[in-house]
């Protein structure tokens, strides 16, 4: 086989950023990293990519091995190179960023995968740099959910505006008016009002809304109305 005469191999690896949404809070899942070194810590999770398979199909099968979870929203983020990034050997990692219904996988993911969920506020200390590409993965967020609702990803089907509004807080971490956010939400008439309510909450219950996949892709810009200062994170 022709191969690049006097070239150093390298190893490419796929981390996977996961997060999900637990109606009130952003969290992160991790595991505890099998193998040196450090073995045991909080890692993202991730693996090789082999000698067949794309990028793309690489962060699929990773994600499917460590969580049996497929068909979920990904995309990827970033590729960190730093020489020294990996102690053991020269390692080219490229994050992905995945969305996941918490309420949809919880059960299956904590029970078959030893994997934890854990509150973006209160994550414990990563390995490597997979701290920067939690941090890198969060502005993504911020940039891509101020122009389409690609935060609806973390919700299920059916939600409610309470749930919505917990949901832009918690990513943009600052206060929104709530009667305001509402108004402002509907108003992209991008959401359709479902008759049945979510009444465990409380006991007026709250309506259960859709979102209209059918319109939202031609309104793009709808989103921008009430997100907080959306420039700062169009331009970074």
């Amino acid at each position: 086989m022709l191969k690049y005469s006097g070239q150093t191999r390298m190893l490419v690896a796929v981390d996977c950023i996961i997060f999900g949404f637990d109606g009130d809070s952003y969290k992160l899942l991790l595991v505890q990293r099998g193998i040196a070194p450090e073995k045991r810590k909080w890692s993202l999770m991730g693996g090789f990519v082999q000698p067949n398979e794309n990028l793309d199909e690489g962060a699929i099968r990773i994600l499917k091995d460590l969580t049996g979870l497929d068909d979920v929203y990904m995309e990827q983020l970033h590729t960190f190179g730093d020489p020294r990034r990996d102690p053991v050997e020269r390692t080219i990692a490229v994050a992905y960023v995945a969305l996941i219904n918490i309420q949809k996988y919880e059960k299956k993911i904590s029970k078959e995968y030893n994997a934890e969920w854990f509150p973006l506020q209160a994550m414990p200390e990563l390995i490597f740099d997979h701290g920067k590409m939690v941090e890198m993965a969060k502005d993504r967020l911020r940039y891509k959910a101020s122009l389409h609702p690609l935060l609806f990803e973390l919700l299920p089907e059916k939600f409610t505006l309470p749930q919505v509004h917990a949901l832009y807080e918690g990513l943009y971490e600052t206060i929104f008016d709530k009667r305001n956010f509402n108004r402002k939400l509907l108003s992209t008439n991008l959401f359709i009002k479902q008759t049945d309510k979510e009444k465990e909450s409380s006991k007026k219950g709250a309506f259960f809304y859709k979102l209209d996949r059918s319109k939202y892709a031609s309104n793009l810009q709808a989103f921008l109305k009430f997100i907080p200062n959306p420039e700062e994170y169009l331009l970074s």
